[in-house]
C-alpha cells in the first residue's frame, strides 16, 4: 500500500500573528498545532481519532478560538458521529458542541472576534453551548457554493483577500475554481480548488494546487506539490510533502526558502486540554 506524506492545511488569524495547523495522517488521525508566526514556534494541541474537515473550519480573528467540523462515524453517541464544535485554539476540547449526524453542511465562519456563522444546512442540535462566543444570526454568505466544503471554504478565501476569478466545469463530477491573490515582486499566487469524484491518489474529493504568475514578464512557477499556500505579511508560506515552508518573492522569483516545520514523524498521543 502506498504511503503518503502528512496532509497539511493552515488557518491564519487575521488580527494576530498566529495560525492553526491541521495535520492529518493516517487518514483517521488528525492533530492541531498553534503556530506563532513571529517566532515560527509550534505548540501541539490535541489529536482526534477521526476527521476534521479543514475546509469547513475557521480560526477566530484574534487566534484564540477554533471552529471546526469533525466526524468519527460513531453515529450512536451523543455527538451523533459528526459535529460542529468551538474550542480554545489549538485544543479540540469543545466549549460548544453541535451534533450533526451526517456530513452535509456543518462547520462555519467567524464573523468577528466573538461572533460566528454556523453552517446549519439540514440542522444541528445543541449538546453544549457557551457565552464566551455567540452565534451571529444576521450573517450568511452572499453566494451559495453547495452543501459540502466549498460552501464554507470559498467564502473564507474571499473574506481573506482571495479573488474568485473563474469556475471551470471539467466534467460531470469535476470542477476547478480559480482564486488569485497579489504578492510582492509583481507576482500573483493562483490557487486552483478542485472538486471531483475520483481524485488522484493521496487526494480527497476537495484538493488544491498552486502556481505563481508574474504578469510583467509572463513568468510562471508551477508548484504542483503545494497543497496549501498563502501570504503571511510579506513572505509566502506553503505546505508540501508534510512540511510547512516559507520564502520571499522578489522580481526575480522565490528566494530564501526554508522549512519551518516537518510534521511527518508525528504520531497519535492522548493529550488533555488545560481547561
Amino acid at each position: 500500500m502506498a504511503r503518503f506524506a502528512a496532509r497539511i492545511h493552515v488557518l491564519l488569524a487575521s488580527d494576530a500573528p498566529t495560525g492553526l495547523v491541521i495535520r492529518r495522517g493516517p487518514s483517521k488521525s488528525v492533530a492541531t498545532l498553534l503556530w506563532n508566526r513571529n517566532t515560527d514556534e509550534f505548540q501541539l494541541g490535541q489529536w482526534l481519532r477521526g476527521r476534521i474537515y479543514e475546509r469547513r473550519s475557521d480560526l477566530s480573528p484574534d487566534g484564540k478560538h477554533f471552529l471546526y467540523f469533525a466526524m468519527n462515524g460513531k453515529w450512536e453517541t451523543e455527538t451523533r458521529g459528526s459535529w460542529t464544535a468551538i474550542s480554545r485554539a489549538p485544543f479540540l476540547k469543545a466549549l460548544a458542541t453541535f451534533p450533526k449526524g451526517d456530513c452535509w453542511h456543518g462547520g462555519g465562519l467567524w464573523t468577528g472576534i466573538r461572533k460566528y456563522w454556523l453552517n446549519d444546512g439540514h440542522g444541528h442540535t445543541i449538546l453544549r453551548n457557551t457565552t464566551v462566543v455567540r452565534r451571529d444570526p444576521k450573517w450568511h454568505p452572499t453566494e451559495y457554493y453547495g452543501g459540502e466544503c466549498p460552501g464554507v471554504y470559498y467564502p473564507r478565501l474571499i473574506r481573506d483577500g482571495w479573488t474568485l476569478k473563474e469556475t471551470v466545469r471539467v466534467g460531470k463530477w469535476k470542477d476547478k475554481v480559480i482564486f488569485e491573490k497579489p504578492c510582492p515582486g509583481g507576482w500573483v499566487l493562483r490557487k486552483v480548488a478542485h472538486a471531483e469524484v475520483g481524485a488522484p491518489p493521496g487526494k480527497g474529493c476537495y484538493w488544491d494546487e498552486h502556481e505563481l504568475n508574474q504578469s510583467s514578464s509572463e513568468a510562471l512557477i508551477a508548484c504542483p506539490e503545494w497543497e496549501w499556500a498563502d501570504l503571511d505579511g510579506k513572505r509566502l508560506v506553503w505546505a508540501a510533502e508534510g512540511r510547512l515552508e516559507a520564502g520571499r518573492l522578489t522580481t526575480h522569483g522565490l528566494v530564501d526558502k526554508k522549512t519551518l516545520y516537518d510534521f511527518n514523524d508525528m504520531a497519535f498521543a492522548p493529550i488533555e486540554a488545560p481547561y
